[in-house]
This record gives structure tokens, sequence and C-alpha cells, in this order.
């Protein structure tokens, strides 16, 4: 029986061309998530003054707490963008360390907003208290979610990382990760904006 034999370049080029595939569906994925922020965005601003005699942002919300957060956040973002340089250089040590500072730096993150939920569901301001609450902790949880699945995904291509080295597939899905996770900081910067910083004025 033949055989029929499948040359590098084409074998190559088909694994490009699937790569593209999966890189298109990825910035579908993010299309999506803007609609979603968007959404949800526009709810919070609807409902913000809706505090049914609850507290308001103003009287909840700590400068130093969400400035910190601030800080971590965007500095994981400069370390993901490191990695991707790293990546680009085929350093894969460089690249395993940059990715494991950005994994760090967003369990430190998450882990000061799981800290601000608990002191406000302590002190009586939970989700469901007002309709500003349910709109708050809706809109700063889900990019909270998002975060945590950041970090999973994280660890998942260190481990692969570990495993089968700088490939071209492991490049896209770094890339692709580094471009999630610059948008959840987009997505900060206007959670502080919009919520943080227009809540305690």
């Amino acid at each position: 029986m033949s055989q029929h034999i499948v040359s590098p370049e084409v074998h190559e080029h088909h694994t490009q061309e699937q790569e593209s595939l999966k890189t298109a569906g990825f910035w579908l994925f993010l299309v999506s998530d803007i609609l979603l922020f968007g959404t949800l965005f526009a709810v919070y601003v609807v409902l913000v003054g809706h505090t049914n005699g609850g507290p308001t942002g103003k009287e909840l919300f700590e400068i130093p707490l969400f400035v910190t957060s601030t800080f971590i956040l965007l500095t994981s973002s400069f370390t993901s963008g490191i990695a991707v340089l790293q990546m680009q250089a085929n350093k894969l040590k460089g690249t395993i360390f940059w990715l494991v500072m950005t994994l760090l730096l967003g369990a430190a993150f998450l882990f000061l907003e799981i800290e601000e939920f608990m002191t406000m569901v302590h002190e009586g301001a939970n989700i469901g208290t007002s309709a500003f609450l349910s709109a708050f902790f809706t809109l700063v949880g889900t990019h909270g979610i998002h975060v945590t699945m950041g970090i999973f995904w994280c660890i998942g291509l260190i481990l692969q990382l570990r495993k089968r080295g700088i490939t071209t597939v492991t490049k896209r899905k770094i890339t692709n990760f580094s471009l999630y996770w610059h948008f959840l900081d987009v997505i900060w910067i206007f959670l502080l904006s919009v919520v943080y910083l227009m809540g305690v004025m």
C-alpha cells in the first residue's frame, strides 16, 4: 500500500492556518467580553444611585486598597509584556519567570479583591442590600472571575512551557494570554474611573 507522505513545509503551513483560526476565535471571545462588560457598566451607571438607604460608594470604598490593587494589576500587565518579549527571543527560562511573576501579581490582586468583598459583607453591605451593591458586586465580581480564569490559564501555560518549550502553539497561547491580561487591565481602568474614583467623590 502506498503511503501519503506530508512534507514538513505543508505540515507547517497547516499548523499556521490552525493557529490563525484559533487566534481569530480568541478575538471573537474578546469582542463578546467587551459586550458583556459594556452591558454591566451600563447597568451599574443606571443603578449607582439606588442605595435603598444603604451605604454608598463613598462610605464603602477604601482609597489605599483600590490604589494598591491598581498598581499591582498594572504591574502584572508589564510583566506579561516582558514574558512575550522573552518568548519572541526564544528565552524559555525568562518567559517562564515573567509568567510566574504575572501569576503572583494576579493572585495578589485577586486576594485584595476578595478581602474587599469580605469586609463589605461583614459590614452588612452585600449583594442583596441594594440595587447599587447588586450592580457593584456583579460588575467587579465578573472582572474578578476573569482574573481567576487568567491565573489558571497562566498556570497551564507555565506547565506546557516546561514540558514542550517554546513552539508555534505555545507562542500563540502566550500571545493570546498577554492580550487577554491587557484587556483585563483596560477593564480595570474603567472600573477604577467609573466605580471607585467617581464613587469616592
